[in-house]
Parts: structure tokens; sequence; C-alpha cells
């Protein structure tokens, strides 16, 4: 009876991660699909108002609803257990001075985590996501910054510091492909030199490789999942951008190798992946 017992049960969590999988990604969908038609319509009254208050009123407000669907959706994840979310560090920046907020990029939720604990976070994104039915038109609404151009990108970045925002920037550019993090970009420093603010870092910890770079967005993963997000060292504006970033870059070498003693590759078993023992505790609600 127990090798039965056994089958069975292994069966049914085979079906639960499949059912929570798809939960998870219909719905995201469906919240995305239900408030872009909104957010394209405040984009036409947006763009309207040229670069007037009206239209900053309506970029905040684009920011504190996206911070509130992507909130909901961790929580629903949260609520089919098929994720354990420990963020709530985030929550001190809220009411902080401008400053660039620059995380490690393990996998896609990344962007969605710092945003649903700020309020009014600024990300800098693929340009192509702009053209996104479901992303799109709530990027535009709140004055998300596309990456194709890298001096227009500094440009709006430093404007959009001035006007009090805070500033989401991955340093790596993409998602991890090389552990502990890739060679960092300069657009960090640059940014940071040019708008005279600080640089906050970010780590993203995850005992999973789920939606990693190289991840098939349906193949299915170990569940439950657990992310932590802890706050690191803040660096004063630099003098020097090359040096920074090299500097930037073995901090968070040094940290992420330290809090890691399993390295994985994508493919490898959740449970061999690199969540630190203390982060891997109380992580049952996002909000």
């Amino acid at each position: 009876m127990q090798p039965i017992k056994a089958l069975v049960n292994r069966r049914l969590h085979w079906l639960y991660e499949y059912f929570a999988l798809s939960f998870g990604l219909g719905m995201l969908g469906l919240l995305c699909l239900g408030w872009s038609p909104v957010a394209w319509l405040l984009c036409r009254v947006q763009s309207r108002q040229g670069e007037g208050r009206g239209r900053g009123r309506l970029g905040r407000f684009g920011r504190f609803v996206n911070m509130a669907v992507f909130r909901f959706y961790l929580w629903t994840l949260s609520a089919t257990r098929a994720m354990r979310f420990d963020i709530a560090a985030l929550d001190v920046l809220a009411g902080d001075e401008p400053v660039i907020i620059a995380p490690n990029h393990p996998c896609l939720l990344d962007a969605l985590l710092v945003i649903s604990r700020l309020p009014n976070v600024v990300c800098i994104m693929k340009n192509a996501l702009t053209g996104n039915f479901f992303l799109g038109h709530g990027a535009r609404l709140a004055r998300y910054i596309g990456n194709d151009s890298l001096m227009a990108m500094i440009r709006e970045s430093v404007q959009t510091l001035a006007e009090g925002n805070h500033l989401l920037l991955f340093p790596e550019g993409t998602r991890t492909v090389r552990e502990p993090v890739n060679k960092f970009t300069a657009a960090v420093g640059l940014i940071a030199a040019r708008g005279r603010v600080p640089v906050q870092t970010v780590f993203i910890e995850c005992d999973s490789r789920f939606l990693s770079k190289g991840w098939p967005l349906f193949r299915r993963p170990s569940l439950p999942i657990r992310y932590h997000v802890r706050l690191g060292k803040r660096f004063d504006p630099p003098e020097d951008v090359r040096a920074f970033t090299h500097e930037l870059e073995r901090y968070f070498d040094d940290e992420l190798t330290r809090s890691a003693p399993v390295t994985v590759m994508p493919g490898t078993p959740a449970k061999a992946a690199r969540l630190p023992a203390r982060g891997s505790a109380n992580l049952a609600n996002p909000t």
C-alpha cells in the first residue's frame, strides 16, 4: 500500500504544480487585460496634457495602480501556496529620497517584486515591451522608460529622479546567465553621476530557476518557490563611473557568493538552488 500511496501523492502534487503554474500565468494575464484598456484611455488623456502637472498626476496614478495590481497578484500566488515572498524589506524605501534601486536579476518576476512594494517607482524596461498589449499601456501611463537609446534613457531617468521618483534599473541589463551576476553595464553609474543621486543595492534570492534566462514559460517548476529580498549597501553618486561600475559588480559578486554556497544552472531541480537558510522562513505573505 505504501508504494501506491506514494505514487498517488506524487501524481496529486504533479497536478497541483501544473494547476498553480496555469493559474499564476492566467491570473497575471487577466489582471493586465483588465487594466490595459483603462490605461490606454488614460494614456490618450495624458498625451494631450503635454508635460504639465496633470500628466505628472496621471503618471503617479499609473504607478500606484501597477503597484496594487502586482501586489494583489503576488498575494494570489501566496494564497495558492505556489510561492512564498519575503519582500517587506523594500517597504522602508517607499517614502525615501529619490534613489536608483539596483537589484540583481535572476528571473522575470524581479521587477514585479520591487514594483509591488513601492508606489512611485519608474522602471527602465525593454523598449519592445512598450508595444505589448498586456503591459505596454500600463507602462506608458506610468511613464516607464525604454532602453532603446542610451542617451534618451539617461536624460529621462535624470528627469524622473529630479521629479522625486525612484528609478528601478538592473545593473546586469538582462537576466542572470553567469553566476552570481552578469557583467554590469555602466548605465547605473552614468545616471547616478548625472543626476547626483545615490544607488541603493537590492539582493533578490530564490530557491528555483523558474523564469530565469532560458526557462520556457510553460515549463513546470517544483513548488513551492521561495523569494527573499534584502537591502544592501547604499552607494553615493560616483565621480568615476568606470571604477564605480567595477566596484558595484564586485560587491554583488561577493555578497551573492557569500549567501549562495550552492551554485546552480538552468534546469537544476529547485531544491538545489540558492536561498540562504535565513531567507527561507516566514515567507508566506507578500503584503
